[in-house]
């Protein structure tokens, strides 16, 4: 037993002791830990590249813009303005009530009618002029028709004063504005009409025209092939009269004698509807005016 025990004291005493007698300094755990965390984090970035060169990520799709999406305007549909007619019927004047840009309008339609110019006094009892209103201006100081002028294939009158025009040729109307127009010579050559007066819509746009003051308006119009005539029911001036042509749709219009002067137009049912003032006389140099009559113009629809 004496044996046993010292050879275990000197066992014990050997392994708790060095060969120079100091303790030996003990492994921390911390070392350990970041030796094997920094040795899993090489093999993961290893493993990852590898994965990316193999398969490269897909970049991801752009995020959608936020934008107030463009609303086009649907194409107005064009309608016409009058009814349609049965091409047997009785020719008369459709009569249509309406109002642009607050401006009161009549608006008379022909059917089963032909347009045709008149020089000189009007047989008002012929039933067969279904309207009838003064076209070309007349001059004060001569008693002349202002601006080119054709009746029936017989110059009348030339001039250029006047850009707008109107012609009526193997039973085709033109309305337009030019300061040339080949229709002149062709109403000559073929038994046509035509007159000069003031523009006032080209191509669908109002134009403007140097005359002040306002009074009672008329025009002959074409929107879109259908033709017509207007008359404001209040006195207006010539730039609103054709900024509401303009807004009505009409493509192409120039004046007629407006203000008192006399007219009527006959309806479906055969009434007689009168504008302007009948029978006006005015002096001046102490003759009566109505020695100038012969040379006072009107555009006429007669019944077919």
């Amino acid at each position: 037993m004496k044996e046993f025990k010292e050879i275990r004291d000197d066992q014990i005493r050997i392994i708790g002791e060095d060969s120079g007698g100091k303790k030996p300094q003990p492994r921390k755990a911390w070392v350990i830990i970041i030796s094997v965390s920094s040795l899993i984090l090489v093999g993961l970035i290893i493993l990852l590249t590898s994965i990316f060169k193999e398969n490269p990520a897909k970049p991801l799709p752009p995020e959608p813009v936020i934008f107030e999406p463009i609303i086009e305007a649907e194409p107005v549909e064009y309608r016409r303005i009058g009814t349609d007619v049965d091409s047997l019927a009785l020719g008369f004047i459709e009569i249509r009530d309406t109002v642009i840009n607050d401006i009161p309008f009549k608006i008379y339609l022909p059917h089963n009618a032909d347009m045709s110019l008149h020089i000189g006094k009007m047989n008002r009892v012929d039933r067969n002029i279904i309207f009838a209103a003064q076209a070309a201006d007349v001059r004060a100081d001569n008693g002349g028709i202002v601006g080119a002028f054709v009746l029936n294939g017989e110059p009348k009158a030339w001039g250029l004063s006047k850009k707008g025009f109107c012609a009526s040729i193997d039973g085709k109307i033109t309305i337009g504005c030019a300061d040339n127009s080949p229709l002149f010579e062709e109403a000559t050559e073929k038994g046509g009409y035509f007159f000069r007066q003031y523009p006032l819509v080209k191509d669908g746009q109002p134009v403007e025209n140097k005359q002040r003051g306002k009074s009672i308006r008329r025009a002959i119009c074409d929107r879109q092939g259908e033709i017509f005539m207007v008359e404001t029911e209040t006195q207006e001036s010539f730039h609103d009269f054709s900024q509401a042509l303009a807004d009505l749709g009409v493509d192409q219009a120039v004046y007629l004698v407006g203000s008192s002067a006399f007219g009527w137009a006959i309806d479906e049912n055969d009434v007689v509807h009168r504008f302007g003032i009948e029978d006006v006389r005015r002096w001046s140099k102490n003759k009566v005016r109505e020695q100038m009559l012969k040379n006072t113009s009107y555009i006429i629809w007669k019944r077919k």
